[in-house]
């Protein structure tokens, strides 16, 4: 199987044989012209920015960004191709408008920008002396044995030569030693050679091109899923309500009256008790499914948004309960919705479970985010694993990046405490 990337090669037994030893050794080398036209350029600004003005430092250093960063970061990418076959993408985005200032907006604003011109200072001052260093001194060295027997021929005439400077051959025998020598350390210069281009590469990688990028692509993908399924989900609840409150719920509304109307002339006996017992039941499915679409989403809400509609279900509490909300007005309709039915759930727990007397819910708007608070003086000792809802709801708020808290120490009080991201914008501000 053909290796994509130096470390896969590497692993193959055949890897001295192979072009990756010397892929990883030209890699090094290379980086030798390329971070020295950066620090001459480098230097250039510093000598020129020493003697401008203040006012004027920020021009140099719009050349410096434009000039050193960024193509040097686009020719870093360039080379890992010689130990790396996977791509690695620019992390820069194309301005939202043509010209000159907004491109320099744009890339100003951006991190991957400011990582390179990072990288771009660490390359021009520590990264290609230390590359050069250790590719340059190996290869000499291994190389240097390896020609030996020639350079004997040659320079010390077939009589004495002074091999790397250190000892010297006065015979072919010992010169073909030295050769072989070369070999053997040749093939080692090799395996060393491979794993510091890869962790050369590897912080090329990190700080020229965007990190996990196609991790934070489908990231952004499930974020803006998720949110369009809950928006979905939503408008499909408003749905559902409308049709029943159009539909089903007028339709009892008739039957009713038509078996009021019927119970008034109908004479007593066994046919009038049925009508009557009909016209009753018929008004207790009326009142059950005023309940229901009060449930799926309540016409309140939707109308006045959470001032009017926390006090709404407040009031038919079985549990008195104190409100307190301090809002800017409508919010967006997720929020709203999450935050309605947070409270609805909360005060049916305490209805059902706390024997709490008393109970509060507070809501205030504050940095962006939306705090629900509902707290009672029950018995406490709630948690999310007694079917008390709580699972649920963490699930609903979690949707939204919310975050939810649960304080119910056993023997009270307990309080429930949601906070929901809530971005106001002028257009999702409404008056309520």
């Amino acid at each position: 199987m053909r290796s994509r990337n130096v470390w896969q090669a590497l692993a193959r037994p055949d890897y001295l044989l192979t072009s990756w030893p010397w892929r990883a050794a030209g890699y090094l080398l290379s980086s030798a012209p390329v971070g020295l036209a950066a620090l001459v350029v480098i230097a250039g600004y510093a000598v020129v920015a020493g003697g401008l003005t203040l006012v004027l430092v920020g021009l140099p250093l719009l050349a410096l960004l434009g000039l050193v960063g960024i193509p040097v970061a686009a020719v870093e990418r360039w080379r890992l191709r010689l130990i790396d076959a996977d791509p690695a993408p620019s992390g820069h985005r194309p301005p939202g408008r043509p010209g000159v200032v907004a491109l320099l907006r744009t890339r100003y604003r951006e991190q991957a920008t400011w990582r390179e011109l990072a990288y771009t200072l660490l390359l021009a001052v520590v990264l290609w002396p230390l590359d050069l260093l250790a590719a340059g001194v190996a290869l000499a060295v291994a190389l240097g044995l390896i020609a030996t027997p020639v350079l004997m021929a040659t320079v010390g005439h077939g009589r004495q030569y002074r091999v790397l400077k250190t000892w010297s051959v006065s015979s072919y025998p010992e010169a073909l030693g030295a050769a072989l020598l070369g070999v053997v350390l040749l093939g080692v210069v090799g395996y060393v050679l491979g794993p510091l281009a890869g962790a050369r590469a590897g912080l090329t990688r990190l700080l020229t091109s965007p990190r996990d990028d196609a991790l934070g692509r489908r990231i952004v993908e499930l974020a803006s899923s998720r949110g369009r399924l809950m928006d979905a989900f939503e408008a499909e609840r408003r749905r559902i309500e409308r049709d029943l409150h159009d539909g089903a719920q007028q339709r009892l509304v008739a039957l009713t009256m038509t078996l009021g109307l019927a119970r008034l002339d109908a004479p007593p006996g066994p046919v009038a008790d049925l009508i009557a017992k009909a016209h009753d039941e018929a008004g207790e499915v009326l009142l059950a499914l005023r309940e229901l679409i009060r449930g799926i989403h309540p016409k309140v809400l939707a109308d006045y948004g959470l001032p009017a509609a926390i006090p709404d279900v407040a009031d038919r509490s079985a549990v008195p309960v104190d409100v307190s909300l301090d809002l800017p007005g409508r919010l967006p309709d997720a929020v709203e919705a999450t935050a309605y039915f947070v409270v609805c759930e909360a005060l049916t727990n305490i209805a059902r479970h706390s024997g709490a007397t008393r109970a509060g819910v507070v809501g205030r708007y504050a940095a962006g985010r939306l705090t629900v608070e509902v707290g009672d003086n029950g018995r406490g000792g709630a948690s999310a694993g007694r079917g008390s809802g709580l699972i649920g709801l963490a699930d609903r708020v979690s949707v939204l990046d919310g975050r939810l808290e649960l304080s119910s120490p056993p023997g009270g009080p307990t309080l429930l405490r949601v906070e929901l991201p809530c971005e106001m914008t002028p257009s999702t501000v409404r008056s309520g």
